[in-house]
């Protein structure tokens, strides 16, 4: 892998992180059409951990206000939504960490995967506007939608955006919540990496580099268009998309 693409699945990470078209699915898809042999998901992890600083950043006054307001009961509540949701994503990525490893290599069943994504995202438009405050249950409902976006192709901000529309909160406090609820499962996912690269990065430095700051600066970008979309409620524009993609990636390679 070169610098060049590096910056390139960089920018797509950027992208497709905030954008509900999964991230994960287009590295994939990106790495065959590109002729990348890069075994595992360690660069899927490092322009991941890129796109968590966009995310610190566009939500910056939302998280100081945790920390400066950790005292207080609501706060403490929405501490706790945020523990609930994560819970199911870490079961998961534990418990599974091999098989949902295997899949990172296999394009086809990210096909299938961005398929099931559009369907979902497009079903969303049916969802009532409500504006519902979150709740304990809501929030299990949210982690377990976030932890099938664990598999390749299955939209994260998708699935957990989506969840939370159907389950009555508002656009603005879906999105909030979605994205705050990433921040511990991309930070574990990369703290688990670095505990777990025995034979070192199989990438090189300057590579990692080009990465990570192209998929932080593209990040900042698409997730600031993306809040735009919710609250003008296109959210479900992009199951379109993902439904097609997902078709032509069959093309690109079977099951085999």
């Amino acid at each position: 892998m070169t610098i060049i693409d590096g910056i390139i699945l960089g920018i797509i990470q950027g992208i497709t992180e905030f954008l509900p078209i999964s991230s994960s699915g287009h590295l994939v898809i990106a790495q065959e059409l590109l002729g990348i042999e890069q075994p595992g998901n360690q660069f899927e992890i490092l322009v991941h951990l890129g796109t968590l600083a966009s995310i610190t950043v566009i939500f910056f006054d939302d998280i100081r206000f945790l920390f400066l307001s950790i005292n207080k009961r609501r706060t403490q509540r929405f501490i706790s939504y945020i523990i609930i949701g994560t819970i199911p994503a870490v079961c998961l990525g534990l418990g599974l960490k091999d098989t949902l490893e295997s899949l990172f290599e296999n394009i086809y069943y990210v096909g299938c995967a961005l398929i099931f994504t559009g369907v979902i995202l497009f079903s969303s438009k049916n969802f009532t506007r409500r504006d519902e405050g979150n709740a304990y249950y809501k929030s299990l409902l949210i982690g377990i939608a976030q932890a099938l976006a664990i598999i390749p192709g299955i939209s994260r901000s998708g699935m957990t955006i989506s969840c939370a529309l159907f389950l009555g909160l508002s656009a603005k406090e879906s999105a909030k919540y979605s994205f705050l609820l990433a921040i511990p499962v991309i930070f574990g996912a990369g703290l688990l990496m670095a505990l777990d690269i025995d034979d070192g990065l199989q990438i090189e430095i300057s590579v990692a580099i080009a990465g990570l700051i192209s998929s932080f600066i593209v990040g900042v970008i698409s997730l600031k268009w993306l809040l735009q979309l919710i609250q003008k409620g296109k959210f479900h524009y992009f199951g379109v998309y993902c439904f097609f993609v997902g078709l032509i990636s069959f093309f690109i390679n079977g099951p085999y």
